[in-house]
């Protein structure tokens, strides 16, 4: 006969386990609204430029939806691009995508998790049935995983799927942070001054897509 007590602590969590859970507990509480606060602080301590967004205003006036593209060593200062604007945000089911899902809707803004390494199918269905209900998407072409600064073809797809344009943008400041999750910004700017710039909707024409997702940000040339 099994002894009771041994089941219980054979399946009764490790220290280490209960304490990881609660390190994560005390950090999923504790960082949104302090890492909310430090984002409006460094929003306060800059001065802020638009640069390009006229055609981006004219659909908003127009009343079209748009699919915004960023780097992913951007994405910090990126809730200020358009203060108010009701979007759906990409995010990574990893734990630090929870962190930033919590952050980010402290701003507004909805997320819909997954990424090429993790949920990334469901996440693009959700988002084609999302675009085609008139909504507006916000993701980072390159992904947490990179390689950094190439774009990979699901914002692409995305757009084929859904008919909305792809309006690019990019933020930069005059000095430059970088860390692992992959925040960072720069600008050859030598004053205390922030800028968001707006890139034109690209124009393209399908190309055959390629099988393998390493070159793939790369089939598609402008008309």
């Amino acid at each position: 006969m099994s002894d009771p007590l041994v089941n219980e602590s054979s399946t009764a969590p490790s220290t280490p386990l209960l304490r990881k859970r609660l390190t994560y507990f005390i950090k999923a509480a504790v960082a949104p609204p302090v890492g909310y606060q430090v984002i409006q602080c460094l929003r306060r301590s800059m001065k802020l430029r638009v640069e390009g967004g006229d055609h981006l205003y004219r659909l908003f006036e127009q009343d079209k939806r748009v699919i915004l593209a960023f780097w992913h060593s951007q994405q910090l200062m990126m809730p200020f691009a358009l203060p108010g604007l009701k979007a759906h945000v990409l995010i990574s089911q990893h734990r630090d995508g929870e962190l930033i899902r919590r952050i980010v809707a402290r701003f507004g803004l909805e997320a819909v998790r997954g990424s090429s390494t993790r949920g990334g199918a469901e996440a693009l269905r959700q988002l084609i049935r999302l675009g085609r209900s008139g909504a507006n998407l916000v993701l980072t072409p390159d992904g947490p995983k990179g390689p950094r600064q190439v774009a990979k073809m699901g914002v692409v797809q995305l757009a084929r799927a859904t008919g909305l344009p792809i309006v690019p943008m990019a933020f930069g400041c005059s000095k430059k942070k970088s860390s692992r999750v992959g925040i960072a910004s720069s600008c050859p700017i030598r004053l205390p001054m922030a800028s968001f710039c707006w890139g034109r909707r690209p124009r393209f024409r399908p190309m055959p897509l390629l099988t393998t997702s390493r070159g793939t940000g790369r089939n598609w040339k402008r008309r």
